[in-house]
């Protein structure tokens, strides 16, 4: 049992620089700019021996309304009560602010365990303002400096009694137990998500089509920050949960990404950023939902994303949104499956869910579509049943003889999964249209039933040659002899 630390204070004081450092990875989005950090990112930090989970948090900001300052910052004040110990930063080069002043006051109610910090505080600069971080009335001030890693030593000395006590609480609170599970015992087959290993899904999508409310949804509570206002979303956001009825959960980590417009719009360096941090996510994932606005289907954007996802090997199911809102369903269904057909026929067919992020309705048919697409993916076939499915699809279909070069198909077999990869042993590969590869990937889908997950087909050659060719040596002392009186045609014949 380790214990939860929450980063919290004003913006742009190097929370999210903090944050990376403890867990060790660029996982949160920096820059100059203030207020980059808007949801409640989790990380597994590390400091020397300790193990912990660090939250990084939006800057709090003196917001009440309903505006988007007044919900980042009541989803900051969640993670506060969250968390078993507070971290509170402040810019010692700027000295103690009002605002400082006001929030210090709310953690004092909110939270039983609240460390000071004084970041930027290299060099005799900050000396004033580590000073007066006493006046907050929250103990003495550790020196740090999150950006070169100053400080981080006196912050070990502080974690470590209380991670000690979690230890022992941990300790005095587990059941006892007589038999020895041993739990690395998993078959060689598809992958099981486990809690260590979990699905992986990402959600991606056009900006504002509900990404995060849909997320909110699956977790039963508004874990991510929404609203009206377009691009809220920044950072790629991973929360890890058991999906699933009663009984049959399975460990998903769904990731919440930011809205991608297209590259000639997204001008600053902080969309930028952004755009990068989801298209990374959708390398990573197993599982991709592209989320699309049923008012404004198929957009050129959402058409590249379903590419991208195609093109990196990943399950994709295509999920369309707000489908509360339209009126004529059944004619408007019919007309998304007729545009994903002709569209994305990479994607011939991946599954098309209609869902209402707002309502939950079609929730249960998304989650059914993902984990079928998750094991279609993981899919293996024996050899002899590729080779009984092959011998019938050349005699259903001769392959072609370019050149009045008959190409023979000898052997395949299944060389990798997620995504399915399979190899093809023939003559002349090289000459082999590309309409005869679609024809095998379409009769590998329909027969083995693997609908919309990305199939590799490679073909190669088996060499039929002699390996004693043009070998003098081979050839036995005796008739070598006899060979030089031999007509040049009954040479190449007995050499090759």
């Amino acid at each position: 049992m380790s214990f939860t630390l929450a980063i919290v204070g004003r913006p742009n004081v190097g929370k999210s620089t903090l944050f990376n450092r403890l867990v060790c990875k660029k996982l949160a989005l920096v820059d100059d700019q203030p207020g980059v950090t808007r949801d409640l990112r989790e990380g597994a930090a590390r400091l020397g021996d300790l193990r912990f989970t660090v939250i990084d948090t939006a800057g709090l900001e003196e917001a009440t309304d309903e505006s988007l300052q007044g919900r980042m910052r009541a989803l900051t004040e969640r993670a506060v009560e969250m968390a078993d110990v507070c971290l509170f930063m402040y810019d010692a080069r700027m000295g103690i602010m009002p605002a400082d002043e006001v929030f210090a006051d709310i953690l004092r109610k909110k939270s039983a365990k609240v460390i000071l910090a004084a970041n930027k505080s290299e060099g005799r600069a900050a000396d004033a303002g580590v000073i007066e971080g006493f006046n907050l009335g929250l103990g003495e001030p550790i020196r740090l400096s999150a950006e070169h890693g100053e400080g981080l030593s006196e912050m070990y000395d502080v974690l470590m009694p209380i991670s000690d006590a979690f230890e022992e609480r941990a300790a005095a609170d587990a059941p006892d137990v007589d038999v020895e599970v041993n739990e690395d015992n998993e078959e060689d087959g598809p992958r099981v998500p486990t809690k260590a290993k979990p699905l992986q899904i990402a959600v991606v999508g056009r900006p504002n089509a509900g990404k995060s409310t849909l997320i909110n949804q699956i977790l039963g509570e508004d874990r991510l920050l929404t609203g009206p206002e377009a691009g809220i979303t920044r950072d790629a956001i991973s929360v890890q949960m058991d999906w699933g009825p009663e009984g049959a959960t399975v460990p998903v980590r769904i990731f919440d990404t930011a809205g991608i417009r297209k590259r000639a719009k997204v001008q600053e360096k902080l969309e930028k950023l952004s755009v990068a941090d989801g298209l990374r996510a959708v390398k990573f994932a197993e599982v991709v939902v592209i989320l699309i606005d049923v008012e404004i289907p198929f957009e050129q954007q959402d058409l590249r994303l379903a590419d991208l996802a195609e093109r990196e090997g990943r399950a994709v199911v295509l999920a369309v949104n707000k489908w509360d809102v339209e009126g004529e369903k059944q004619a408007k269904l019919k007309e998304l499956q007729e545009q994903f057909t002709r569209l994305l026929p990479q994607l011939k067919g991946a599954p098309l869910v209609t869902v209402s992020a707002k309502t939950g309705r079609g929730i249960d048919r998304l989650q059914e579509a993902i984990l079928k697409a998750h094991e279609v993916w993981n899919r293996r076939i024996t050899t002899a049943q590729l080779n009984r499915w092959l011998m019938g699809m050349t005699e259903a279909h001769p392959p072609p003889a370019p050149g009045g070069r008959r190409i023979k198909m000898r052997y395949a077999t299944q060389v990798k999964t997620r995504p399915p990869g399979f190899v093809v042993m023939c003559s002349h590969p090289d000459m082999l249209p590309e309409s005869y590869s679609r024809y095998l990937v379409n009769g590998l889908r329909l027969d083995f039933d693997m609908p919309g997950t990305p199939i590799r087909l490679h073909f190669r050659s088996q060499s039929d040659k002699n390996p004693y060719k043009n070998n003098t040596k081979s050839t036995p002392s005796r008739l070598r002899k006899h060979l030089g009186k031999a007509p040049a045609d009954v040479k190449k014949r007995f050499r090759g």
